[in-house]
């Protein structure tokens, strides 16, 4: 007997580590990014002290983080809703298009059945 050798479907808990780890390394580039341009706008004020450089860019890689997590929670939010909305118009459709196949295949069967009825005085 041969075995099937085709990898299993990955399982929601390796899904939601996966999606977790994306997320962790999101973070980590945006904290990256923030720490950078925080770097480089204290390098353009040469008369900062060490420790309002420090400042500073602990402020701004804050407030960066910050306004980056509303904007996302602000387009899942968005996300979600279109997802709903979407999901709300394919039913809406499904049920038209059933309605109209229901109407195709009562008014062909109407159409057989009357077709049949006229025929049989001529079969006779």
């Amino acid at each position: 007997m041969i075995r099937d050798r085709r990898p299993a479907p990955a399982s929601k808990r390796d899904s939601g580590l996966a999606d977790e780890a994306e997320g962790f390394l999101l973070a980590y580039a945006q904290h990256d990014q923030a720490q950078r341009e925080a770097e480089e706008l204290c390098a353009r004020m040469p008369w900062l002290t060490t420790a309002q450089a420090e400042e500073l860019t602990g402020h701004y890689v804050r407030r960066r983080l910050d306004v980056t997590r509303d904007l996302l929670l602000t387009t899942a939010m968005r996300a979600g809703q279109l997802r709903r909305e979407y999901e709300a118009r394919y039913a809406s459709l499904r049920r038209a298009l059933l309605k109209r196949h229901a109407a195709g295949v009562c008014a062909v069967l109407v159409c057989v059945g009357g077709t049949s009825a006229l025929a049989r005085p001529f079969t006779r």
